[in-house]
């Protein structure tokens, strides 16, 4: 039973098993779908990935055309409305290759991209996922749910609380309305449209506790603001917020 036990759950006979399988059946990169991918993309798509990298605001994580590394560079916008969150991170400027990799994940059914997101996820923000003890993914409103069938934020935020042993709290937050999607609005339409639309269920599980928020893409901060407000105004300590994505506009 030991052996058997050790041949199934060794991380070392696990690599081994996969060095096979991907040697006898290439995966593919998800995104054009070519064969002999490495860590999930061909070497032509992951080169077409932007990093957000290290010059951006320390609030919203907006990357700075004009940054000082001696000095903690907030951007205009922070500097006039800070943001209820403490931090905002994502691991990749929205562009085209990342696009094709995330509405696939988000609407056509494609969960087993959890892992490549996450991989990236925790490789480039390592500090604030161990700052923060309790992990929550920004909630959909039951109806979209029950359409969507999945709630890719609830996806990710489970299998990074797991990987780095932290509180997954999906039960915390809850939309109570069904908002318009954010698409085609304003930041101030955005703002508007999801004031209000989310409460604090579970306050004892974040009360006095760092929290991390996550969510797909970053595009405004209308939703991860009012998120944090909310978690906030119950009790937790500090809000910080990581993304797969944020839209960049020049």
């Amino acid at each position: 039973m030991n052996i058997v036990y050790f041949v199934f759950e060794s991380k070392e006979m696990k690599n081994f098993f996969k060095v096979i399988l991907d040697f006898l059946i290439p995966p593919t990169c998800p995104v054009c779908h070519k064969r002999g991918s490495n860590e999930g993309l061909c070497p032509e798509c992951f080169s077409g990935l932007e990093f957000i990298g290290k010059q951006k605001c320390a609030r919203c994580g907006r990357p700075l055309d004009v940054f000082l590394p001696e000095i903690e560079n907030i951007c205009g916008q922070c500097l006039k409305k800070p943001p209820h969150f403490h931090r905002a991170e994502a691991v990749f400027k929205y562009n085209d290759t990342i696009k094709r990799l995330i509405l696939p994940f988000k609407h056509g059914d494609h969960i087993e991209l959890t892992e490549l997101f996450v991989r990236f996820m925790a490789a480039n923000n390592r500090e604030i996922i161990d700052k923060n003890q309790v992990i929550i993914p920004v909630p959909l409103h039951w109806s979209r749910l029950l359409k969507r069938k999945y709630n890719q934020a609830a996806l990710l935020a489970k299998r990074l609380a797991k990987r780095h042993h932290k509180i997954y709290a999906p039960l915390v937050l809850k939309r109570t309305k069904s908002t318009k999607s954010q698409g085609h609005l304003s930041p101030k339409e955005r703002s508007k449209n999801v004031r209000g639309v989310f409460v604090v269920k579970q306050p004892e599980q974040i009360q006095g506790k760092n929290v991390l928020l996550i969510d797909d893409v970053f595009t405004t901060g209308a939703t991860a603001n009012e998120c944090a407000k909310v978690l906030l105004k119950s009790g937790a300590k500090s809000v910080d917020v990581l993304t797969i994505a944020r839209v960049v506009k020049n």
